[in-house]
């Protein structure tokens, strides 16, 4: 997959917020400062890429712990994932391929994007790092208190694919969104009315996605 696809997927303020893991006001706040400003579209109507709900996380991770903003080194944080990503496509390793259990970019403390290629560990200059490390589409338990949850496989049969179903999360090997089972189960659809509904799918995917809305908040109950 071209690394040009990171740059695909649109969220809204609130759903980037939850992907993110980052509160929403936060992102506002981020957004405004031009700190991480939503690179689809930064004005009105913002809509952040899967590359900024990256590039969240790293100035998340970064402003703690650290004690004051001046040690904080936001504003290169989405040039990073960008170079990142070139190097990853032209390395010809694949972020979704889902088939490796780690991702294989992480950011060190001091702001660097390392690629993991087997054992080895380098930044994008091809220097080799060492040190404390946060994955960038791992699980994220932000250091305000919001959760962020896989950004490839957030559930065992659910998928994220920039380039697919606009980033949405999905059932895997379908193009079903978890939005459009949460739509349906707020509306009081059960697993038994989903499985008729969507006779392909496989009970486990379904709950899957009501269960991964619950935990971004768009499902207060379960179905």
């Amino acid at each position: 997959m071209s690394a040009v696809l990171a740059f695909d997927g649109c969220y809204e303020a609130h759903r980037a917020a939850a992907l993110s893991g980052v509160p929403r006001s936060t992102v506002y706040d981020w957004a405004r400062k031009g700190i991480v400003i939503p690179s689809i579209s930064p004005e009105r109507e913002k809509l952040w890429s899967y590359a900024d709900l990256m590039a969240l996380r790293i100035v998340s991770w970064l402003r703690h712990p650290k004690e004051t903003e001046h040690d904080l080194r936001p504003a290169a944080a989405m040039g990073h994932v960008r170079e990142a990503l070139r190097q990853l496509d032209e390395r010809g390793l694949d972020l979704w391929d889902g088939r490796s259990g780690a991702s294989p970019l992480v950011v060190d403390r001091s702001g660097a994007i390392i690629i993991l290629e087997g054992l080895s560990m380098s930044d994008v200059h091809g220097q080799v790092r060492l040190g404390e490390t946060l994955d960038l589409l791992g699980p994220f338990d932000g250091p305000e208190g919001g959760q962020g949850p896989d950004l490839r496989r957030p559930r065992r049969h659910l998928r994220i694919v920039p380039g697919k179903c606009a980033g949405e999360p999905h059932v895997d090997g379908s193009r079903l969104t978890t939005t459009t089972i949460a739509a349906l189960a707020a509306r009081g659809y059960g697993l038994d009315d989903l499985e008729r509904l969507y006779p392909d799918e496989s009970r486990e995917g379904l709950a899957d996605a009501i269960e991964l809305e619950q935990s971004l908040g768009t499902l207060g109950v379960a179905a």
